[in-house]
């Protein structure tokens, strides 16, 4: 272990990590003749490399395979009906024209209701406690899916899912800010959001495994799924409770050292004052932020494609395809190949510190994908064409969503403000599920071609409205810089002294 001491630590911080509310006055800028002045010191740099590296991997090997096996569950338990759809749900429980659309609709509703208060619990007792709790409800709703008869059961059911999954996506990114800098955060976020594409991939392998069953014990094959995904999560959900640490401070696999370092990396290049007590009138500060809107109109304008390759994938997929066993194996190569390119311009983006032009490259591979399906007459001349379409489908709905919340976490440095704009942009995202599910009618099928041509249109405004807010930034960094006679960019300026965010004038925008 390097000597953390010697990289700048102070002893005073191994003993301020239990504390909630950090004094900034030792770290404000000395302004003087219209420059800022930011000592060494209290820069966002580096503190010590090596032992920084070290630390990161043991967040990388504690905390990350287990969260994304808890997203892969979540991801699972949320997409698993267009899966049972393709086996006959809706003609097994004898729904009418538009019922299976309604059940998919609502569960969006509670979804946004339910986020903001359901986040804001989360960080008064702790991410690490409320995220298993929630995954033991969604699983146990799946589990119940199983059993039911009629539409009103699955309805109801889907309004509760919708109900504990809504805390849980917000809870997760902020809970991932508290261990890691912005810098090293859209690489982590990747790998967990990479097991939703890998659910998606791996919900087509289990339904074309489980719905091979035959058996006595259920009338349908397409009951399998829940009960299986259901009983897994369950499970999973009681390992968590008990094996996720509450913070850095309190992680049993770091010394006291580590500890320190954990806490110091925080306060200088991830929030103002590391563990801050959640106070509701603080934290909606951050809707006084025109660039909040910005966030939130880019969220819109993701949600929609996001959710249509989510929820209506194998039906996409269905026009290339006559068996209903195969179409699940269809959706296999799109969700892998959409969590590589996902990783790729994480890194790349962690890499060169920059978010927007890659969540516009994101958008880009969006619209192209849904307009090049929706041009093709005849799918099965150009099958390779279609089926690669869908391929860029999923490049452009993983990689955006991941770097558009790592774009605005990286740009509120107040925690409460953090937590509460993520709590509000991702179920916005997910609301869109609701014009991707009205869209996406049975009466179009099986080529949905008004669905896909809306899609579409969403992603190239989704890609003009991030590179116009990217664009923005850019030149209000400039514009700083020349007011101040200074050259700093947001990796200059420690986080501890951006609690007000652009109201400060050391403020600079994480592009």
């Amino acid at each position: 272990m390097a000597d953390i001491h010697s990289a700048g630590v102070a002893d005073s911080d191994s003993a301020d990590i239990k504390k909630d509310h950090v004094s900034n006055k030792r770290y404000s800028n000395d302004i003087e003749s219209s420059h800022v002045v930011i000592s060494e010191e209290s820069t966002a740099g580096i503190i010590d490399s090596a032992a920084e590296r070290a630390l990161c991997r043991k967040f990388d090997l504690r905390l990350l395979p287990v969260l994304a096996i808890m997203y892969l569950f979540n991801a699972l338990d949320k997409g698993n009906l267009g899966n049972a759809q393709t086996a006959g749900l809706s003609k097994d429980l004898n729904f009418k024209p538009g019922q299976y659309n309604q059940i998919v609709g609502i569960f969006f509703v509670p979804y946004v209701l339910f986020a903001p208060p359901l986040a804001m619990l989360g960080k008064k007792f702790g991410p690490s406690r409320v995220l298993p709790l929630l995954m033991f409800c969604f699983g146990s709703f799946t589990l119940l899916t199983s059993a039911t008869t009629n539409f009103g059961g699955i309805f109801a059911l889907r309004w509760f899912l919708g109900v504990a999954e809504s805390g849980f996506f917000p809870l997760v990114i902020y809970y991932q800010t508290t261990f890691y800098r912005r810098g090293e955060l859209a690489r982590r976020l990747a790998i967990f959001y990479a097991a939703s594409n890998i659910a998606n991939a791996f919900s087509g392998l289990l339904a074309f495994g489980l719905l091979q069953i035959r058996s006595n014990r259920v009338d349908y094959p397409w009951r399998w799924l829940f009960i299986v995904e259901g009983s897994v999560t369950v499970c999973f959900s009681i390992f968590a409770f008990f094996y996720l640490p509450r913070s850095a401070a309190e992680a049993r696999f770091l010394n006291e050292e580590e500890k320190a370092l954990a806490y110091r990396r925080i306060q200088i290049d991830s929030s103002s004052i590391v563990n801050e007590k959640f106070v509701l009138k603080d934290a909606l500060k951050v809707f006084k932020r025109p660039a909040t809107f910005g966030f939130l109109a880019i969220e819109i304008c993701l949600g929609v494609p996001l959710q249509a390759v989510a929820l209506f994938l194998p039906q996409i997929v269905q026009r290339l395809v006559d068996d209903t066993v195969t179409i699940n194996l269809y959706t296999v190569a799109p969700n892998i190949t959409g969590a590589v390119m996902l990783l790729v311009l994480a890194f790349a983006s962690d890499s060169l510190r920059i978010r927007f032009p890659f969540v516009c490259l994101g958008f880009a591979f969006t619209f192209v994908g849904f307009i090049i399906y929706a041009a093709i007459q005849d799918v099965h001349a150009q099958i390779r064409v279609a089926y690669f379409a869908t391929f860029m489908m999923c490049w452009g709905t993983s990689a955006p969503s991941v770097l558009l919340s790592t774009w605005y976490n990286n740009n509120v440095a107040h925690e409460g403000e953090r937590l509460t704009l993520t709590s509000v942009g991702v179920p916005l995202a997910n609301l869109m599920g609701l014009v991707a599910s009205y869209v996406f009618q049975e009466k179009d099928a099986p080529k949905y071609t008004p669905a896909l041509i809306t899609t579409a249109c969403f992603g190239a405004t989704g890609c003009l409205v991030a590179g116009l807010l990217g664009l923005f930034m850019l030149w209000d960094n400039k514009r700083r810089n020349r007011q101040q006679g200074v050259n700093l960019t947001a990796k200059d300026v420690p986080t501890l002294q951006l609690r007000d965010g652009p109201r400060v004038p050391e403020f600079r925008w994480f592009l």
